[in-house]
């Protein structure tokens, strides 16, 4: 939500640099994310698994890199939407599914600097929508998890966030997302 889909013109650049059938390629990314995520599987492993084959260490900068930049481009309805709260005075933090190299490459990114806490899923060895990655969130922030307000575009991941006791908010698009925003922040909330 705070970064665009992967543009096709990327995707296209990354199943060119596999060298594989575009489907096949898709299949092992998406299979084997969540464990790349959760920082289980070294960028070597993981690609090693996507291509089916063992992969050189040029071929690994090559898909790391390929893949960072597919999934920088944000979003700029959103962001603009960070920087009002910022300005209204409430703490931010991101909670990112991404892998210690994706998790770099976002970091590289000046808005993100803005946020008063990110975690990454990665680093953490979680990863949404597991239970546990909330609850640690809201730890390292030093707040009840009943002090959070969580937003994603994924419902499992807002399932994952009620059910540690958070607040949550599916995201569908930023205009929706400020009307969502807009009520959560002005309802009371429990005691």
């Amino acid at each position: 939500m705070l970064s665009h889909a992967q543009p096709e013109r990327e995707r296209e650049l990354l199943t060119q640099a596999a060298g594989i059938d575009p489907g096949r390629f898709w299949e092992g990314y998406w299979r084997h994310r969540l464990e790349f995520d959760r920082g289980a599987l070294t960028p070597e492993d993981y690609w090693s698994q996507v291509l089916g084959h063992p992969v050189s260490q040029a071929e690994v900068r090559r898909l790391v890199t390929l893949d960072v930049e597919s999934w920088i481009h944000h979003n700029e309805d959103t962001v603009a939407i960070l920087a009002d709260l910022r300005e209204a005075g409430h703490p931010l933090a991101l909670l990112s599914n991404a892998p210690i190299c994706i998790a770099e490459g976002i970091e590289r990114l000046p808005w993100i600097q803005t946020l008063d806490a990110r975690f990454y899923s990665g680093i953490m060895g979680l990863v949404k929508p597991d239970e546990e990655i909330y609850l640690r969130v809201a730890a390292e922030l030093g707040v009840r998890p009943a002090d959070v307000l969580f937003v994603d575009d994924r419902l499992v991941n807002v399932g994952g966030a009620e059910s540690a006791g958070m607040s949550a908010i599916h995201f569908r698009d930023a205009g929706t997302l400020r009307a969502d925003l807009k009520m959560a922040l002005t309802t009371p909330g429990p005691p």
